[in-house]
């Protein structure tokens, strides 16, 4: 060692009490305090420059609450500059701890880099891991581009492309390739912002919160990672093993296998092909069930026909091939050639046998079927409807081919079959009475037919009574039109109810009034953030910028900005 460089040396070890009097006399915002085992001036290879070394203790620097540890450090003085290396540490209070193997710090502009196994410890004992990351300390934000993984205290892990910490709102922003991994669920997103004190995330374009028995996507919404428990909205979906979810806004609480569905909502069963739509939904994966009501549809396939059913509320409990639909006040249903109106009713899978009770009403055609209770059979294997029974009061009505009256069969039990879903034989036991219209092949009313029997057979061509055959104690007779005056043309308990008559989807919700939908209430667009790299900080760096410094190649920008900006652009009003 030359004696200018061993007398340096000497000075420093010495003099550490003149040289802490020195700095206290300057301006200790612009001066870089340091302590060193070792010093060395090599004007030749670092010009302006003081090399620290550690022998026993670590090189220490200190500037305006940031403070530096390493193996060996590079000090510009004039510039306030320093370039770690080794094992490099650098702390601000309790607000940043950062560990590197390379590090370089401005006191000038009050900006770090750091580069190789760059590892960040927030207050909350949360950790970041990245290969380069720029702190900058007046904006106390931190920001990497390389690709980063976050590790908090509630066990998630999350990882993006690129990052950004806010140290005073203890906030993340992640975006491209975002992903949060816990033992429960996993996330994904292309704009996720982490508010990582609490554990709530702010999801922002294409996102799933993948369960282990459910996914939910969405292009907005809300995940709190402690309780798993979120909230989506624009293209918002849940997808179980069977079912998926479809509404304007969804809440989703994972944990119970539980979601509920506000407007237009859409629950589509792939393992039934069959659909139920309306504007408020709960689905219970654990109970396989689904409640929906507001304008509540269901829609199944039968072959090469559809079902429709309208109620108040519908419900569908079960697993695969064992559901229980029922619907519940003023229930309507629709299918080609066949429609009705009841209070309530139940469709067994299970069993084929859909129940209709309170007022119930079958149309078939022009003929009007009513009881106490009617039991459509349909058929296991095929779905297609097989035949029906009517319960109690029996009534079979259809109208005068001319509308002069009504053929009319009661009796207490009504048995029907069918073929293609048309009605083709009706037989109607004990106590029967009929009123009957008798025209000839011109459609000339041979007279009014009154007949009582204990029972009665009825064939259907074309959906109109073509022959009707009594048996057992009949007793009848063939009236003259004028022979017969109006009040003995109908049949005690008579109720025509045509003008209810469902002939197409639109009437089943026919004199109902449109439901009042709730007003979504949206979550937040994302905070457009000045870039990390705003023109202000470019600024500062420029004027502030060491040319011996690996950061002044850096090539600076953010991606934050546009990502953001993209997001926002697809987001509705």
């Amino acid at each position: 060692m030359n004696f200018f460089k061993l007398t340096a040396y000497i000075i420093f070890l010495a003099s550490g009490s003149v040289s802490a009097q020195i700095v206290k006399a300057k301006d200790t915002s612009k001066v870089i305090q340091v302590i060193s085992d070792r010093l060395e001036i090599n004007e030749a290879e670092f010009p302006g420059a003081t090399l620290l070394s550690k022998v026993d203790n670590q090189v220490y620097l200190k500037h305006n609450g940031i403070e530096i540890w390493c193996d060996q450090a590079v000090h510009y003085s004039e510039d306030k500059f320093v370039k770690a290396y080794g094992n490099v540490r650098m702390n601000q209070g309790d607000t940043i701890k950062m560990k590197s193997q390379y590090a370089e710090y401005n006191g000038a502009s009050e900006f770090a880099y750091a580069s190789t196994n760059v590892f960040l410890e927030t207050p909350e004992k949360n950790t970041l891991k990245t290969d380069t990351l720029f702190f900058d300390k007046l904006k106390q934000q931190a920001y990497y581009r390389s690709g980063g993984t976050v590790t908090d205290t509630a066990q998630n892990t999350l990882k993006s492309k690129i990052g950004r910490y806010f140290f005073k709102k203890k906030k993340f922003i992640f975006t491209k390739d975002v992903s949060i991994v816990n033992p429960e669920n996993t996330v994904n997103s292309e704009r996720l912002d982490y508010f990582n004190e609490i554990g709530e995330a702010y999801l922002y374009g294409p996102s799933t919160v993948k369960g282990q028995e459910s996914t939910l996507y969405c292009e907005r919404g809300f995940y709190d990672t402690n309780t798993a428990i979120g909230y989506a909205i624009k293209n918002a979906r849940v997808d179980y093993d069977n079912r998926q979810v479809y509404g304007d806004s969804i809440f989703y609480d994972s944990n119970n296998n539980f979601a509920s569905a506000t407007n237009n909502i859409r629950v589509i069963d792939t393992a039934n092909q069959s659909l139920i739509k309306g504007h408020y939904a709960e689905v219970y994966k654990a109970k396989d069930s689904v409640f929906i009501t507001k304008r509540a549809l269901a829609i199944s396939k039968q072959q090469n026909d559809t079902i429709f059913i309208h109620s108040d509320t519908l419900m569908v409990t079960g697993i695969p091939n064992k559901r229980l639909l029922r619907g519940f006040y003023d229930t309507r249903i629709y299918k080609s050639g066949l429609s009705g109106k009841c209070d309530s009713i139940s469709v067994d899978q299970t069993t084929g046998f859909t129940k209709m009770i309170r007022n119930p009403i079958l149309w078939n055609g022009t003929n009007q079927m009513t009881g106490d209770t009617i039991q459509l059979i349909s058929n296991k294997t095929t779905n297609k409807l097989d035949s029906l029974k009517v319960y109690n009061n029996s009534f079979l009505v259809q109208q005068d081919t001319l509308k002069l009256g009504f053929n009319q069969i009661k009796g207490a039990v009504l048995y029907g079959l069918f073929e293609e879903n048309e009605l083709r034989q009706v037989d109607i036991d004990k106590n029967t009475e009929t009123i009957y219209f008798q025209r000839n092949d011109k459609q000339e009313l041979i007279g009014i037919n009154k007949v009582v029997s204990s029972s009665i057979k009825i064939l259907f061509e074309a959906k109109e009574m073509t022959d009707i055959y009594y048996y057992t104690d009949v007793e009848g007779t063939l009236f003259q039109e004028e022979n017969i005056p109006e009040e003995e043309r109908v049949l005690k308990g008579l109720n025509w109810r045509g003008d209810e008559r469902i002939a197409s989807k639109k009437d089943l919700f026919k004199g109902e009034k449109p439901p009042l939908l709730p007003k979504i209430q949206g979550l937040p667009l994302p905070v457009v953030e000045d870039d990390f790299f705003d023109e202000e900080t470019l600024e500062r760096l420029s004027e502030q910028k060491q040319e011996l410094s690996r950061f002044k190649d850096v090539k600076l920008g953010s991606q934050t900005k546009a990502s953001t900006n993209n997001i926002i652009e697809t987001e509705s009003p």
